[in-house]
């Protein structure tokens, strides 16, 4: 009997082990969503605008307050802001993205696709950088980099 018990009890740890890490990495996303400023966030259903009003992130996304900035003068805003999800498909991020920066009246300079793509965007007075990739655990990580195009002369 007891030999019987100390054969399972391995696999009965690995199970709850398991179980353990699905658990906290589910509360990890739930904590790290809202951390976002509230008033700087404007949820759309399909997704939500982080600081940028005319730059929609899919709603699956959790932000990364750590590891991104925005800098704002009365001129503009630039900044870059991190978002990632574990298990999602980087081609639909692509997608995504590519079909509302249109909505949303940015023009599509060029995009390369592939394990990794970027998406570069314009609009008369600033430039928008998307970077898209999936990492070797899974997890889609996206960079998004918005800037002024050009200074004007005064």
């Amino acid at each position: 009997m007891n030999r019987r018990i100390s054969q399972r009890s391995p696999i009965l740890f690995l199970l709850l082990a398991l179980c353990l890490v699905l658990g906290w990495m589910g509360c990890a996303s739930t904590l790290k969503g809202g951390s976002e400023d509230p008033s700087k966030v404007q949820d759309m259903g399909v997704g939500k605008y982080y600081f940028f009003d005319d730059v929609l992130i899919p709603k699956e996304l959790n932000y990364h307050p750590d590891e991104s900035f925005v800098y704002e003068t009365p001129q503009f805003k630039a900044g870059s802001m991190v978002f990632s999800k574990w298990w999602l498909d980087s081609a639909n991020v692509a997608d995504f993205f590519a079909y509302y920066m249109e909505k949303d009246n940015w023009k599509m300079l060029n995009s390369f696709r592939g394990k990794e793509s970027v998406l570069n965007f314009s609009k008369p007075d600033k430039t928008c950088t998307i970077k898209i990739r999936e990492k070797w655990n899974g997890t889609t990580l996206v960079e998004i980099q918005v800037g002024p195009l050009g200074m004007k002369k005064m």
